[in-house]
């Protein structure tokens, strides 16, 4: 048996190991040697501190008490990295652009850079993670204790808080020499991550180890555990269905809103791709992780004596069967699980403390009063950080002293993670809802953490400790609608889940209402602006600065903060970038800003921007003021950009006018011209019909002139009847009054029709046609659309002015439609006439080139839109084309003699 000075041993034998790693890795990263610390598989290592000695001890416990449901604890964090990878990255980047320090920084920033948000925010994560915290040193002094009785040595309280100290101390050490290092807290802990990452390998291994052994060494392989599982009564399915529900959302919101995870998630992630593998990677690590927990427990309860500790079952099972070697590597699992979430919980709440609680004070007490003043700023944030660690310890070393490490923390890290998730709301409501405001985020936050205060965390510490059993079962002043687990006289839920729901709806509820109610301020409207918008903004935002705030009063503040060398080196940076040839830049808007982020790393974005304001004070006007300015100037902008628009708008209302006006004046002229040419069409005909009707009634003519002039006045008679019928045509065309003969018929013999009826014969206009598609069967008016193929067959004859004029006609078919082509070779119609040769009176060219009223393509435009087509001029093709469009028939036997009354 490993004695237990030997276990002692081994412990800091790991401890010297861990920190001769993180030793190197600070230093490798130092020399710029560390290429492998960003890899994405060390990121979602350290993501592994969401599994705590809670997790690696305290799932079997769970699973042994209330079995299946342990897994709860693990859905949620796998859903909010598959389903939710939006929303971390969204924190993710925000985190970057804003160089955001902890949650309660993120808080602070979102709602107003406000240092009251940053306090709540603060003491609410110390509250809620102090029972967590001594909820990991109880169990690495219960694993010390379980050796302690291997070996014959029976610890008591005294033997339990001296080793609870002891770790309390090794664990503080090692935090403040690798954690407190660097100030700038967006300049990674390399040496704590890649410790963190070493951890989360050992714990897994160790976890895998006793899993194994546990089936195959314990009992006959995986077919006989699966049947003794089977057997067992942690297969039997008694949870509530509402208190899986409700641990899978505490679980995954505790995994956004716990302090230790946002530190890795955010303020230690070096690169935004890094989530795209740990969305599947540390997915498959909680698997692996929790896939033996079921066989630890089924059989530790079998083989351990009856009062055994579920919890420990981890180590004790192969203590009890007198493997050290396994129960050695069980035992550093356990430390391992332990020691990082204290490390990485305590660096996060140290910062948060010195940022939003120490340095304001310091700032405001008189001890240093200006930030251009003598007084070292670095070495008090130092100081406090490493002071604040010491007194999360301390108050995590209070709280197992006080609850005596009993059954009261059994059920504790459910009542941390219903404390830590009260941020949710104000979290991302502030990151989705640019109408989310300081006051409803204060209002949401002080009521939700009252509620958890009254409801789970007074009554965890036990009967009589905090809170009278009179109080617990009739509530104050005998208020029984009060009663902390009984609130407004609610019965009969589970405890946690109480409280879960008050605790948020009050939460939510005055959060969204008070954000309602209220007005944001101009410095919370440009912040969330930024943070909703982040993907858009970046880095970008309107700063303010006066010229009369110089560069070296600026750089003596930074010194206080960064320390000279990394200031000096910021101010040299920027005056290369300037283009200046000294090392101190000109104080731009864009300068100061970038400024403030990068103070914001190291004091966290509240702290920084109270100290540019008092650099500037004095010399620059208020904040709110500029940026009411910024927001009057902006409206000016866009006023502006709004008069552009009407004007633009304007532009184009007047060249559309002047187009309009260009068309009527040409149908204008075409009018005046229709009106000469339609008096000269019919005066003319008539002029030679009374002529030669004159002439033959005096009746001196002989037979042959007779037989002449009465053929002159037929044609004239025809050329006039013509013309009437075209006015008429049209008339009946615009009023809707036609009726339109719908029949079948081939497309081919409809051209034959209207090629013959055009009289092409004796002309010089050759005809050229594509047989393709003139098979297609038509179901239209037949006459109609004749008129409309003779027109545009007459028109060619008339207006080709080719050498040889040829007319194609063409055909094709798509879609249930079929377009009819008919394009001469001539020079085609000029621009300025195709906007009016569908227009009444419209005649192409000249008028003196052909006879005609300037009515067939108005009457063909008309006849297509009754016929449910087009007709088209389509320029570009050589001379002048049109497309006639019209629908094929559907299959099925001719129609024939059909009336459809135009529409």
């Amino acid at each position: 048996m490993m004695s237990f000075n030997a276990l002692i041993a081994v412990a800091l034998g790991y401890v010297a190991f861990l920190f001769g790693v993180a030793f190197a890795a600070e230093r490798r990263a130092a020399r710029g040697q560390g290429g492998w610390l960003h890899l994405p598989i060390v990121y979602t290592l350290s993501l592994s501190i969401y599994c705590t000695a809670w997790t690696f001890y305290g799932a079997v416990g769970y699973a042994a008490r209330s079995g299946l449901e342990f897994v709860t604890i693990y859905l949620g964090p796998t859903l909010v990295m598959v389903g939710w990878w939006w929303i971390l990255r969204r924190l993710v980047r925000i985190g970057r652009t804003q160089r955001i320090t902890s949650i309660a920084d993120l808080i602070s920033a979102r709602f107003g850079k406000s240092t009251t948000l940053g306090v709540i925010v603060t003491l609410m994560a110390i509250v809620a993670a102090t029972p967590y915290i001594a909820l990991q040193l109880q169990s690495v002094t219960l694993s010390f204790q379980v050796f302690a009785r291997a070996g014959g040595s029976d610890w008591g309280d005294a033997e339990l808080n001296r080793a609870a100290i002891w770790i309390a101390i090794g664990l503080g050490f090692f935090t403040v020499l690798f954690g407190t290092r660097n100030l700038d807290a967006n300049e990674r802990h390399h040496g704590v991550v890649i410790a963190i990452a070493v951890e989360a390998v050992v714990k897994l291994v160790a976890l895998l180890a006793v899993g194994i052994f546990v089936v195959w060494g314990l009992s006959d392989g995986a077919a006989a555990m699966l049947a003794e599982i089977e057997t067992s009564p942690i297969a039997d399915w008694t949870q509530s269905g509402s208190r899986w529900a409700g641990l899978i959302f505490l679980s995954g919101a505790a995994f956004l809103c716990l302090p230790r995870m946002f530190q890795v998630l955010v303020v230690e992630n070096a690169d935004e791709r890094h989530l795209q593998t740990a969305s599947w990677a540390f997915p498959l690590y909680m698997m692996l992780m929790s896939l033996f927990v079921i066989p630890i427990a089924v059989v530790g309860l079998r083989i351990m004596p009856a009062g055994a500790n579920p919890d420990l079952f981890v180590l004790t099972l192969p203590l009890s069967q007198g493997h050290e070697g396994l129960a050695t590597l069980s035992f550093l699992g356990g430390f391992s699980s332990a020691t990082s979430m204290v490390i990485v919980a305590t660096i996060a709440l140290a910062t948060m403390v010195s940022n939003h609680i120490v340095l304001p004070l310091w700032m405001r007490s008189g001890s240093g009063p200006g930030a251009i003043m003598s007084g070292d700023v670095r070495r008090v944030v130092m100081l406090a950080r490493r002071l604040s660690i010491a007194g999360v310890l301390a108050l995590g070393y209070l709280y197992f002293r006080l609850s005596g490490g009993g059954g009261a923390l059994a059920a504790i890290g459910l009542v941390s993670f219903s404390g830590v998730v009260q941020v949710l709301p104000a979290m991302l409501g502030g990151i989705f809802w640019r109408g989310a405001t300081r006051t409803g985020a204060i209002l949401g936050l002080t009521a939700g953490f009252a509620v958890w205060v009254w409801c789970l965390f007074l009554p965890s510490f036990g009967a009589d400790a905090l809170l009278p059993a009179s109080v617990m079962a009739q509530g104050p002043f005998g208020w029984s609608w009060l009663r902390p687990e009984a609130l407004f006289g609610i019965t009969g839920v589970d405890p946690v889940l109480h409280g879960l729901f008050w605790s948020m709806l009050f939460n939510t509820g005055l959060f969204f209402a008070g954000s309602a109610l209220s007005f944001p301020t101009p410095l919370e409207r440009l912040q969330g602006a930024q943070f909703v918008n982040v993907f858009d903004y970046g880095n970008k935002g309107p700063v303010w600065a006066r010229s009369t705030v110089t560069a070296e009063d600026l750089l003596i503040m930074s010194q206080r903060i960064l320390g000279a060398a990394q200031a000096q080196a910021i101010f040299a940076r920027a005056a290369a970038r300037q283009g200046r040839t000294d090392s101190l830049p000109d104080v731009t808007p864009a300068f100061v800003l970038a400024l403030e982020r990068e103070l914001s790393g190291s004091v966290g974005s509240a702290t920084a921007h109270a100290m540019i304001a008092q650099v500037t004070q004095g010399a620059a006007v208020t904040v709110e003021d500029l940026i009411a300015l910024a927001d009057e100037t902006a409206q000016i902008l866009e006023y502006s950009s709004r008069l552009e628009a009407k004007s633009a708008e304007q532009d184009r209302t007047a060249r559309a006018l002047r187009d309009a006006n260009a068309k009527l004046m040409a149908l204008s002229v075409q009018k005046d011209a229709f009106l000469s040419q339609i008096s000269h069409e019919l005066r003319t005909p008539m002029t030679s019909i009374r002529a030669f009707s004159d002439i033959l009634r005096e009746g001196d003519v002989g037979p042959t002139d007779t037989t002449r002039m009465a053929g002159i006045i037929n044609a004239e008679a025809q050329r006039l009847t013509r013309l009437l019928d075209d006015l008429l045509d049209l008339a009946v065309l615009e009023s809707g009054q036609v009726t339109l003969h719908l029949q079948r018929g081939r497309l081919g013999d409809l051209l034959d029709r209207a090629l013959g009826a055009a009289g092409q014969g004796g002309t010089a206009l050759r005809i050229v046609r594509d047989p393709r598609n003139e098979g297609l069967w038509l179901d239209t008016d037949l006459d109609r659309l004749a008129q409309v193929f003779i027109n545009l067959v007459a028109n060619a004859a008339k207006y080709c002015d080719a050498e040889s004029p040829v007319l194609t006609i063409g055909a094709r078919a798509t879609d249930g439609t079929c377009t009819v082509t008919f394009t001469d070779n001539g020079r085609g119609i000029a621009a300025p006439d195709r906007a009016v040769i569908f227009e009444k009176f419209s005649r192409l060219g000249d008028s003196s080139r052909a006879g005609g009223a300037g009515l067939g393509l108005a009457i063909c435009k008309e006849i297509m839109g009754r016929l449910g087509g087009d007709i088209a001029y389509v320029p570009g093709r050589g001379g002048a084309c049109f497309h006639v469009t019209l629908p094929v028939a559907a299959r099925g036997d001719p129609v024939e003699g059909r009336l459809l009354a135009a529409r």
